[in-house]
């Protein structure tokens, strides 16, 4: 139960603090850009089983892998492409905790 509610939580409550502390002006469009970021599991329909929750998405999906991670920290430098970097690495960031917590 604490797995789901700390990755859930990632996904859906923190977004709501980055949003609204970090973000002065369309707090709410840059809410919905970070929760937007769970679309990136469009790559878990390549997997079999769709979904297994005991799978780490971490580097075994290709949108999850460490290159694809690498992208996304270099959306971070162009202001145009930032808030869509925060929200898949809030993501990776709520995947990888998940994945913490499957193996402990």
């Amino acid at each position: 139960m604490g797995r789901f509610i700390a990755h859930y939580g990632i996904h859906f409550i923190v977004p709501i603090a980055i949003a609204f502390f970090f973000f002065k002006e369309g707090k709410i469009r840059v809410l919905f850009i970070l929760w937007a970021g769970i679309l990136v599991d469009v790559d878990h329909l390549l997997a079999s089983p769709i979904f297994d929750p005991n799978r780490c998405s971490i580097n075994f999906h290709p949108l999850h892998s460490y290159w694809a991670i690498a992208v996304y920290l270099g959306m971070l430098l162009p202001k145009k492409t930032r808030i869509f970097g925060i929200a898949l690495l809030l993501h990776m960031v709520a995947d990888s905790v998940d994945c913490y917590l499957l193996f402990v």
